[in-house]
């Protein structure tokens, strides 16, 4: 598969922070766990800064679904359970995504989401590029750039997986569920924003206390929220949570939450471990995350939309 070859210039222009109003599509494993609800929620109470084009639901398969296509069914049936209590019209708005993970480079996986993703991207203005914010396997992205390549000219991928470049392995949830497309994403030259999970997005944690204080109340989404958390554990004694996924939005929002480097994009290795080449393009890693002020945007917003 032959990828357009952006210049180092657009290249560069791509990977600077976020400035005005964002266009943006989310990419979600809704019902994998209880971040992702936090992450759509934060999305959508914030237009000032984010126009949300479309929500697509991603494939995932732990306890928690029978296979892909069930995890993918059961993240659209959560995102309309969101959309519901935040009062906001599906239509149009919410794709299935794809039912299996990616086999081959040869064989997309097809889906309404990846449909989308390339119409819509192909649809922009060249200098108005469509960040996509992803936050569970790649899978939907991946096939979107095989089923069309150019789009990787007018998008910027903002993708929550892996661990840190220095962390001992790259395996973590996302990206070990579909290694092809994780592999795929980091090969193709997509403009990419990496957030990793081990040492960044792990500081993202919060505690019943607080939602319970922050969230709880804060009309039906804040009752839908923090009920989704608490169910998560069953001991809440000294607990606390990582809501990552959130991360993909502050970084939309205010990038200096989420600092970052440009790297040479990493080499994932067949045993699931980062391998460097500095002749690769460049994206960028974030190396940490301040958690306080992107919580403290995260609570006010629900705050506000409660009246």
């Amino acid at each position: 598969m032959t990828f357009p070859q952006l210049s180092e210039a657009l290249r560069m222009e791509r990977l600077q922070s976020p400035s005005g109003k964002i266009r943006m599509v989310l990419d979600t494993d809704t019902y994998n766990e209880i971040d992702d609800q936090f992450a759509v929620t934060y999305a959508l109470l914030s237009p000032d800064q984010l126009r949300v084009e479309a929500l697509y639901a991603a494939p995932f398969y732990n306890a928690r679904s029978t296979g892909p296509a069930d995890g993918m069914e059961k993240s659209y049936d959560e995102i309309l359970r969101l959309l519901e209590r935040l009062d906001v019209d599906p239509s149009g708005l919410v794709f299935r995504g794809s039912p299996s993970y990616l086999e081959s480079y040869d064989y997309p996986v097809e889906s309404d989401a990846a449909a989308d993703l390339v119409a819509r991207a192909m649809a922009a203005d060249a200098d108005d590029p469509l960040y996509v914010a992803a936050i569970g396997a790649i899978t939907n992205v991946a096939s979107a750039i095989l089923l069309e390549p150019e789009i990787i000219e007018r998008i910027v991928v903002v993708w929550l997986g892996g661990n840190a470049l220095t962390w001992p392995t790259a395996s973590e949830f996302n990206l070990k569920q579909d290694i092809l497309s994780s592999r795929l994403l980091f090969d193709c030259g997509v403009p990419l924003v990496q957030l990793p999970c081990k040492c960044v997005t792990t500081h993202l944690r919060t505690t019943v206390p607080e939602v319970e204080r922050y969230v709880q109340g804060q009309g039906a989404i804040g009752d839908f929220l923090a009920d989704r958390f608490k169910q998560y554990g069953n001991d809440h004694f000294a607990w606390s949570k990582e809501i990552w996924d959130v991360a993909a939005i502050a970084y939309l929002i205010d990038a200096s939450w989420t600092p970052s480097d440009l790297v040479h994009s990493p080499i994932l290795t067949d045993q699931m471990t980062w391998s460097r080449d500095n002749s690769r393009h460049l994206i960028r890693s974030a190396n940490y995350v301040d958690r306080d002020p992107i919580f403290r945007d995260l609570f006010s917003k629900l705050a506000a939309a409660a009246g």
